[in-house]
């Protein structure tokens, strides 16, 4: 039983370890038309208890993010590479990503958001197919297609990054306040003030 109930996988099989690992599907959050669909890599502990992407530490430091960047998380779709948690929270394998690749296609091609901002190191080699050095790109715009649909992939460090390095957190939110100029909130008021 695989399936897509609008954006939501109510019901997928594909990956024995994660099945093995989840107590449920964590799909995505936030409005189906969002200008900003920030991806991150799986599930982790809490976000498998609570059913909701980035909803731990992690979760509050992307929320600060936002808010600094004049962004409210409920104006943002926010959802995972992968959607169950992998064991003992591991990176996903390559064929885990592969196996839900449709799903996060689907998502992006549904939610037709402005830019995608990937978290992190494995959300960002997976959708620009190729090694990244998230810490010399983050705040970079790539034009790739997803799906055969031409994207815009903006790079960001991992919210969890700063937490470890705080020298990160300027780089996190400089990703951030680029992300913020794609959305339609910000773009012509958002500069008004500084003058």
């Amino acid at each position: 039983m695989e399936q897509m109930d609008g954006l939501d996988v109510v019901g997928c099989e594909r990956c024995d370890d994660l099945c093995g690992s989840r107590s449920r599907i964590v799909n995505g959050v936030g409005p189906a038309d969002a200008d900003l669909l920030f991806v991150g890599e799986a599930p982790g502990a809490n976000e498998d208890e609570q059913g909701e992407p980035f909803v731990g530490r992690s979760g509050d430091v992307l929320d600060a993010g936002l808010r600094d960047a004049g962004l409210d998380r409920g104006d943002v779709r926010i959802t995972n590479c992968v959607r169950c948690r992998p064991p003992d929270n591991r990176d996903p394998r390559n064929g885990e990503l592969a196996n839900c690749r449709d799903y996060l296609e689907t998502e992006i091609d549904r939610v037709d958001p402005e830019v995608v901002v990937t978290l992190g190191k494995v959300p960002a080699e997976h959708l620009l197919e190729r090694d990244v050095a998230v810490t010399g790109e983050a705040g970079d715009v790539f034009d790739v297609a997803i799906a055969g649909q031409p994207r815009r992939v903006l790079v960001s460090v991992h919210p969890a990054a700063t937490l470890y390095d705080p020298s990160q957190k300027e780089t996190f939110e400089a990703a951030l306040t680029t992300a913020a100029e794609f959305t339609d909130a910000q773009s012509g008021q958002s500069r008004l003030g500084e003058f």
